[in-house]
């Protein structure tokens, strides 16, 4: 980890993360935490992502925790996590609203749509522009595109797909240090 940021710091940087990620954080989370803030190299993000992604919960709501305790403890852990879901949580409440309300108009239905469209693009892209700045080995790429492929192509359980590829990531992975260690 880079600097260590104040509790305000990390409470305002992931109140950040929720406000502009409302419907998808992960693309934001990385930004910010990795290119704005600087708080950790994308190495260092993407280890704690797939530790958050591997863990019950929501993935970057799970990297919250670990960050925020990573720097401050248990007050840092609380203080990230509130940041961010707090925003969303305020945002959720005036929308339900609105779409308890304004939700039957046929003018509503194209809007999520392209919501929807929008925020996959940012979660894909997110994803291929991790996936070149980390510089993986071939074999860890591989495990990567399998795990696209067992999740959108063959619609395999995503704990199926986890409970296979990490163990062979990790086995590479290791494979890899200990040929680079000699």
């Amino acid at each position: 980890m880079s600097e260590i940021p104040g509790k305000l710091e990390l409470f305002l940087g992931f109140a950040k993360i929720g406000a502009l990620g409302f419907g998808g954080v992960g693309p934001w989370a990385r930004h910010i935490i990795v290119e704005e803030r600087k708080w950790m190299s994308e190495r260092e993000y993407a280890s704690v992502l797939g530790m958050g992604q591997i863990l019950p919960g929501p993935n970057v709501g799970n990297a919250a925790v670990m960050i925020g305790r990573g720097y401050h403890g248990l007050a840092g852990a609380l203080v990230a996590t509130c940041g961010l879901y707090l925003g969303p949580l305020l945002i959720l409440i005036v929308l339900s609203v609105l779409y308890d309300a304004y939700g039957d108009l046929p003018r509503v239905a194209p809007f999520m749509q392209g919501v929807a469209a929008a925020a996959a693009g940012m979660v894909l892209g997110t994803a291929v522009k991790m996936a070149f700045n980390l510089r993986a080995p071939a074999q860890l790429v591989a495990v990567g595109l399998l795990a696209v492929a067992g999740a959108a192509w063959l619609q395999l359980p995503m704990l199926l797909i986890v409970a296979v590829l990490a163990p062979l990531g990790i086995w590479i992975s290791l494979r890899d240090a200990r040929k680079a260690a000699l």
